[in-house]
């Protein structure tokens, strides 16, 4: 009877604590995928299950414009925070939120693929830090060469401050969520690092 191959897993890893960053993190991640380009409808992984559930339809026609997802085994809390500077009280308690661009179509969540760090938007919401991390696809036959943000059309930063600036703005209501700045590849490489440790310190706890 022929072996199982190494490593084999008898149940589905958990996408959030069951899975890698990333061998080459931070400058490549994992991203386990939510939510794509062509959704109006915005999906969030369960924190419990591991499964996929539907969060809230969109209210706008806004769809987000790339591929959008989270790093594996990240926590935003005050390491994280604290790189946001004084706009930020505390971290928002999520996994690291990443934006994943891609020339091909991919119209399909709950996967997971490599995307290399090129930047990312400092986003604070009702005071939490919610870090947006900007990656390309890795091995993109379009976007493959992208360093950094500045290498990317002014235009598609522009569509993803909007629309992380407005994606929650709510009929009667006012957001407080904002873009403070965008930044790029050395400064994503922190935040993901301080993701990583704030990971470990609230679930790997000493040693």
């Amino acid at each position: 009877m022929p072996a199982f191959p190494s490593p084999f897993f008898r149940w589905r890893p958990h996408p959030w604590h069951g899975l890698d960053a990333g061998p080459d993190a931070p400058r490549v991640v994992t991203a386990y995928v939510e939510i794509t380009p062509f959704d109006a409808v915005k999906y969030e992984l369960d924190k419990v299950t591991g499964y996929t559930r539907v969060d809230r339809p969109q209210r706008s026609s806004s769809h987000p414009p790339t591929l959008y997802g989270f790093v594996p085994r990240t926590y935003c809390a005050d390491r994280v925070a604290a790189l946001s500077g004084p706009e930020a009280e505390r971290g928002d308690g999520d996994p690291l939120d990443v934006c994943v661009i891609s020339e091909r179509q991919i119209d399909r969540g709950d996967i997971t693929l490599a995307a290399r760090v090129v930047g990312g938007l400092q986003m604070i919401d009702n005071g939490e830090a919610d870090d947006k991390i900007v990656a390309v696809l890795q091995g993109d036959l379009f976007w493959g060469d992208v360093e950094d943000l500045d290498q990317l059309p002014d235009k598609l930063v522009e569509r993803l401050t909007h629309y992380f600036s407005t994606y929650k703005l709510v009929p009667g209501s006012k957001s407080d969520a904002s873009i403070a700045r965008t930044y790029g590849r050395e400064h994503a490489f922190e935040v993901v690092e301080a993701a990583r440790a704030d990971y470990a310190d609230e679930f790997e706890g000493p040693g």
